[in-house]
């Protein structure tokens, strides 16, 4: 008797977790009729100016050579700029 006690209470304080999953829209299969293969951008759509993954990778890149080259405080701040400035 304990057990289903348990397995009751377990069950009903996961309920509202369950609830999450039911909002989610359904899942877009790639050999779906209709749909564009993931990776693709649809056509018309242009990619925005400001490349986020771009100034990601330049930013890092610099951080890097910041390091590499001892930097800090100022020196490492204006270095970061003129590098990520630069084209």
């Amino acid at each position: 008797m304990r057990f289903s006690l348990v397995a009751a209470a377990a069950c009903l304080c996961l309920l509202p977790l369950t609830s999450g999953f039911s909002a989610m829209p359904p899942v877009q299969h790639a050999d779906a009729p209709g749909t564009a293969a993931p990776g693709t951008a649809a056509p018309g759509a242009a990619a925005p100016s400001g490349d986020a993954a771009a100034k990601h990778a330049k930013r890092t890149a610099c951080l890097k050579d910041a390091k590499a080259k001892k930097l800090v405080g100022a020196d490492k701040t204006s270095f970061l700029k003129n590098c990520i400035a630069a084209p």
